[in-house]
C-alpha cells in the first residue's frame, strides 16, 4: 500500500483551489502591470534607455552597496536575471561596480548618480501611487497590513516548500 493511498487522495477543498489559483494569477497579473506602469512612467519622463526591471533594480538597491549574491538570497531576482541586468546597468553608468576587497571573485555594485536619478523617478511614482490609493479610498493601512500578512505567509510556507519538500 503506498502512502498516498494510506492517506487518501490529495485534494484541496473546491472552493479553496479555485481562490488560491486566483490568487496565483493575480499575483503575477500584478507583477506584469507593476513593470508596465513603471514602463510608462519613464516613457512619460523621457527615459527610454532602461526598461522596467532594470529601474526596479535600481529602487530596491537604493543608497545600499551590495554583490548579486545579496539581491538573490533578498528574493529579488533570480541568477542569469539580476546578472545580466547588473552587467548593462554598469555599462550603461548607471551603477559602479569593484571587486570585493575580501573575496575577490565577488563584485560589489552600488548606484552612480545616474542610478540615484533613475531610483529617484521610480521612488516618486509609488510615492503618487501611495497618496493615490489613500486619497481615493482604494484601500487603507490596515487592508495593506492585510494583505502584506497574508502574502508573507504564502512566501514563508513557498520557501518551505522549496527546502524541505522533494
Amino acid at each position: 500500500m503506498s502512502i498516498q493511498n494510506a492517506i487518501g487522495p490529495r485534494t484541496a477543498p473546491q472552493g479553496f483551489m479555485t481562490g488560491y489559483l486566483d490568487t496565483l494569477a493575480l499575483v503575477e497579473r500584478l507583477h506584469r502591470l507593476l513593470l508596465d506602469v513603471i514602463k510608462d512612467e519613464f516613457e512619460r519622463v523621457g527615459v527610454l534607455e532602461i526598461n522596467a526591471v532594470q529601474a526596479l533594480l535600481l529602487f530596491n538597491i537604493g543608497e545600499n552597496e551590495v554583490t548579486a549574491g545579496e539581491l538573490k538570497s533578498r528574493g529579488y531576482y533570480q541568477g542569469s536575471n539580476v546578472s545580466y541586468n547588473l552587467k548593462k546597468l554598469v555599462e550603461m553608468g548607471y551603477m559602479h561596480h569593484e571587486r570585493c576587497e575580501i573575496d575577490r571573485r565577488s563584485v560589489r555594485v552600488r548606484l552612480t548618480k545616474k542610478g540615484r536619478d533613475i531610483r529617484d523617478v521610480v521612488e516618486e511614482l509609488f510615492v503618487r501611487h501611495a497618496e493615490g490609493l489613500e486619497h481615493r479610498a482604494v484601500i487603507d493601512l490596515n487592508g495593506l497590513e492585510g494583505i502584506n500578512t497574508s502574502f508573507r505567509r504564502i512566501e514563508r510556507f513557498w520557501t518551505d516548500q522549496i527546502r524541505y519538500i522533494y
